[in-house]
């Protein structure tokens, strides 16, 4: 797969509504494609249901360019998601996920969240049967966020990594996604240590800060009432405007580096580690060809410690 992935969850689920357009997503997908990225991340849940269906249009006649990455086991309501991992439903999810993506294989099938009423262990059960059925080809699971609750004193991965430790009893894990970036770092302390000792890929969610570490957004700017980033803590006027030094420190890189800022926020996390695979996402075809070109900006020692001594991105959690 490429250096730099592309998630496709903004075409379809999370961001403005009044931004989502079918015609032009199929566009940067292909646009991705042309630019050497391979693996594609969506969800069942992204829509729901939507997003796989843009994507396996978008793939169709260009199957054996991706690396297809879907994920099962968060059902959508009006007000509400849930999680289901009862193993029966899992082997429904997967088949209505292959017809969708219209491919008879996926690459990478993903456990969205634990159900806390099933135990992991059943559930990855599952997900095994279907590498074993030949419907999947490998499995990963998506970190709980490091601002989730957690025990007095544990790390902010320190309940992912149980159940990694839990289901690997089961059946070998492939790839953890977890949130990842400049802004975002705390995956670096236990999550991708414990990855890279076992050979698991990271795939790096949010490498971009929900667009804001692209340089783009200008605080007070406001999002529609269906953006996620309306209700998001480092998202208010307030947090905006503080973490500008941020994006004011990539981007004296950037300009040094002849790049954008988001290219340099997406080779940080590259330098991360050989097993690490940024996925921004991206709605437009210009902004998945930047992404795909950040595999050639290279980052030196002055570099990375220009943005080590950046001040810590702050949140109205804070």
């Amino acid at each position: 797969m490429g250096a730099v992935g592309l998630g496709c969850m903004p075409m379809s689920w999370g961001y403005s509504a009044s931004q989502r357009h079918g015609d032009r997503s199929v566009r940067t997908v292909h646009a991705a494609l042309d630019a050497g990225v391979r693996l594609l991340d969506t969800a069942d849940m992204y829509g729901p249901f939507t997003n796989e269906l843009l994507v396996g249009r978008a793939i169709k006649g260009r199957r054996s360019e991706a690396f297809l990455s879907t994920k099962c086991g968060l059902l959508v309501g009006d007000q509400h998601i849930v999680a289901n991992g009862r193993p029966g439903y899992v082997r429904r999810a997967c088949d209505a996920s292959l017809r969708r993506l219209q491919t008879d294989v996926i690459d990478l099938y993903q456990l969205h969240r634990a159900d806390p009423e099933v135990p992991v262990e059943e559930t990855w059960g599952a997900m095994a049967e279907l590498v074993t059925a030949g419907k999947v080809r490998s499995l990963g699971l998506c970190a709980v966020g490091a601002h989730a609750p957690r025990r007095s004193g544990a790390g902010p991965f320190a309940g992912t990594i149980r159940q990694l430790e839990r289901i690997q009893q089961v059946f070998p894990v492939s790839a953890v996604q977890a949130e990842l970036s400049v802004w975002a770092p705390e995956a670096l302390e236990e999550l991708l240590p414990w990855c890279a000792a076992r050979g698991v890929g990271v795939l790096a969610a949010m490498p971009l800060g929900n667009g804001y570490l692209t340089g783009t957004l200008k605080p007070g700017q406001g999002f529609e009432p269906d953006d996620l980033r309306a209700r998001h803590p480092r998202f208010t006027a307030e947090m905006m405007a503080a973490n500008q030094p941020v994006v004011a420190g990539l981007r004296r890189i950037a300009e040094r580096r002849g790049a954008s800022v988001a290219q340099v926020a997406l080779a940080w996390v590259l330098r991360q580690g050989p097993h690490v695979v940024p996925v921004p996402g991206a709605k437009r075809e210009r902004w998945a060809v930047e992404n795909a070109g950040a595999a050639d900006v290279v980052l030196d020692d002055r570099d990375l410690a220009e943005i080590a001594g950046l001040p810590q991105a702050r949140g109205s959690w804070d």
